[in-house]
């Protein structure tokens, strides 16, 4: 999608700060973080949001899944315990529409967050 905020990271036409990649999806560094680890996951192919990933492309939800557990090894919170979160919607706080999860973890994540 030629407006698309990260189908232009994917792209490689903006920067962005990659910690892990396959054939389907791409994990960056956040640039808010909101905790010590806090990577985005996306799917290379533009979906506007998880409910549309998992309705139109499972495949596409499960390589999501699997990089944002991969991505928490990675980063050594997968022991100590991380949380995946989509946001799905403008009320949700989604401000990208295109689906990405947040990968957060590397302290205690509150529930709920204050």
């Amino acid at each position: 999608m030629a407006d698309c905020l990260f189908c232009s990271i994917v792209a490689g036409e903006l920067p962005a700060t990659v910690v892990r990649e396959d054939d389907l999806t791409l994990a960056f560094r956040d640039l808010n973080p909101q905790a010590p680890t806090h990577v985005l996951v996306i799917t290379k192919a533009h979906h506007p949001d998880v409910a549309e990933l998992a309705a139109t492309d499972p495949d596409g939800l499960t390589a999501l899944h699997r990089t944002a557990a991969a991505v928490a090894a990675d980063e050594g919170v997968d022991r100590s315990g991380w949380r995946l979160v989509f946001n799905t919607g403008a009320d949700a706080g989604q401000s990208v529409p295109h689906v990405h999860g947040h990968v957060l973890g590397g302290r205690y994540l509150e529930w709920p967050p204050g």
